[in-house]
Formats: C-alpha cells, structure tokens, sequence
C-alpha cells in the first residue's frame, strides 16, 4: 500500500529528480526566489521547509543532514546562519508561490517559489510632485 507516500512523478529517473529538487532548493535559499512550473514548486517547497526546519534546530547532526540532501555548502551555511533566524517565531509555511500563468512555449503553468518574509517585488513608487511643486515661482519684473 502507497498510504502517505506523496511524490509528484517529474518525467525524471530517481535520481535525475533528486539531484533537480537539490539544486533548486540551493537555488532558492541563495537567490531568495526562483521562478518554475507548479509541480516542481509544490516538490521544492516540501524539501526547502524540511531544511529550514533543520536550521532552526541547528545543531551538527541537522546541518549534516541538510549538506547530504542539498549538497551544496554555501547554500547550507546561508541557511544555517541567515534564513533560519528570521523564521525563529514561525512554525511552518516558510514559503509562498506567485502565480505567473502559462509560459509561452508548452503552455506549463508557471510560479515564482519565495520566502515568506521577502519584501514585495513591486513596492508602489513615491508619488512625484507637480512641476509647480518642483520650480520656485519666479519674481516677477516691474518694468
């Protein structure tokens, strides 16, 4: 019986699939966002939280199991030190998915995969002042 044995089937081998999620989960925790289809968010979200829940116990045999998933050192030791303080309060749903819609090619739906405290991408602008606001009136000339 498959009872709890969720994988979503990426038209990979085994190993290809692990080697891809590893690679996105460094993705993600060193450039903060990374933009792919659904599922492969869906599965990159479910490693990424199990590493972040690591970091937050933070202790050698967690950063062990952390390098032996992702395999990479810098993305660990960023993870360790940067991203598991700023979830220290939080107990789960470190990150959220933007939905982009299709890309143009295979008509995948496509997402943007991101920590949950990163700043908005698109901060409103300042309004700019009139060009009364901008000049100082001039003085006028008594001829």
């Amino acid at each position: 019986m498959r009872h709890r044995k969720h994988t979503f089937k990426l038209g990979r081998r085994s190993a290809h699939t692990k080697s891809l999620l590893a690679n996105q989960v460094s993705s993600l925790v060193l450039c903060g966002q990374i933009k792919t289809t659904v599922n492969k968010a869906k599965e990159t979200r479910r490693i990424a939280e199990k590493m972040v829940t690591y970091a937050k116990k933070g202790d050698l045999h967690h950063r062990r199991l952390a390098i032996a998933k992702i395999k990479n050192n810098n993305a660990v030791k960023k993870l360790f030190s940067d991203i598991a303080p700023r979830f220290a309060n939080r107990k789960g749903g470190y990150t959220r998915m933007l939905k982009l819609g299709k890309r143009t090619g295979d008509n995948a739906d496509m997402v943007v995969l991101k920590w949950m405290d990163a700043p908005a991408a698109a901060a409103p602008a300042p309004a700019k002042k009139g060009k009364a606001e901008e000049k100082p009136a001039k003085k006028e000339d008594k001829r």
